[in-house]
């Protein structure tokens, strides 16, 4: 399909305006690089690089549009989603309310291998940072088995956080272990970070930590159903586990949904010397990562930053970022 390629860094500025033109395919979901965001177009958009892409296409351009949807109702589609396992997580905006169910049937009739279809209510909340969802349309469940670089995670996505946007990260942390190393992964959730690194990668062993019990039980779960020796779970606060454990980390990964700055003097602690911290947070550009870069330093004027790296987007304008450093 017709696309344009345009850097990273003007992808929010690009989007409005092919929205406003009336030329962004808002059902097919832009495809990313490391350098570039790949836009499906309805039309000639002059100006930029224009590329033949394929896209995971949901539905015909205006299919939507043509069978239940006014122009402004379709102009107010959501051009991106989360699909975890085999449903779909939208998150619609009230004006397009009354016609969700509409949408939903729409997207299950025509997508292949969705079967249910959801909508986010309210933002993520409490301490295991969940979800609250509504079923619009398909299976009535929320239990599904997420497939992500070849592994199997079984998770409610209701009550366990989780994020596919996260896949690429997840391969791009275990392609760095290249020793045997003790690896904690704090805030563990189902298990992906666990997962993915025992998987591909030569760590020695992996220790995650998870305070949702009903996340842990599927990280259990999905432990035993990847056949995988080298991983041992916790379920608790992971300040009052971690000490129980009396263990040092070559690594740690810190990949809580928020606030995990509060938790850098458990991590300085627990690293073995010239081990890595992996500590994860939003923000809206790069240059504004230096508030956790300032609160790194504050408990160790001698850390050395060694990357500071974009690893998804979370809402127009956020980043996900990951902070690498060594105390």
């Amino acid at each position: 399909m017709k696309a344009i390629k345009v850097p990273l860094k003007e992808a929010e500025k690009v989007k409005s305006l092919l929205i406003k033109q009336g030329l962004l395919c808002r059902v097919c979901p832009p495809i990313k690089d490391s350098k570039y965001i790949y836009f499906a177009i309805n039309g000639r958009v002059p100006g930029f690089t224009q590329v033949e892409k394929r896209f995971n296409k949901i539905v015909s351009s205006d299919s939507l549009f043509l069978k239940g949807l006014t122009k402004k109702e379709y102009s107010l589609l959501p051009t991106s989603y989360d699909l975890i396992g085999d449903i779909m997580i939208l998150d619609l905006p009230e004006e397009l309310s009354k016609k969700s169910k509409f949408i939903a049937e729409t997207y299950i009739k025509i997508l292949k291998g969705i079967k249910v279809v959801a909508d986010k209510v309210g933002i993520h909340h409490g301490v295991f940072r969940t979800q609250d969802l509504k079923i619009l349309s398909g299976e009535k469940r929320k239990i599904t088995t997420h497939i992500e670089n070849g592994l199997r995670m079984k998770l409610n996505v209701e009550t366990c956080y989780f994020s596919p946007r996260l896949s690429t990260d997840r391969i791009d942390v275990a392609s760095q272990i290249k020793k045997p190393e003790q690896v904690l992964v704090m805030f563990s959730g189902v298990a992906p970070y666990p997962l993915v690194i025992s998987k591909y990668s030569k760590a020695k062993e992996i220790i995650g930590i998870e305070i949702n019990p009903e996340a842990h039980k599927f990280a259990e779960e999905n432990i035993k159903l990847n056949k995988l020796k080298n991983i041992k779970v916790y379920q608790g606060d992971v300040r009052k586990v971690l000490p129980k454990l009396k263990m040092n980390f070559d690594r740690i990964l810190m990949p809580l949904p928020r606030s995990a700055e509060l938790f850098l003097d458990l991590a300085l602690e627990y690293i073995k010397p010239n081990g890595i911290i992996h500590l994860y947070g939003f923000s809206d550009d790069l240059q504004l990562a230096e508030s956790y870069v300032r609160a790194i330093k504050n408990l160790d004027n001698n850390a050395k930053i060694l990357k500071i790296r974009k690893c998804g987007q979370f809402a127009p304008r956020k980043f996900r970022i990951r902070v690498d450093f060594s105390p």
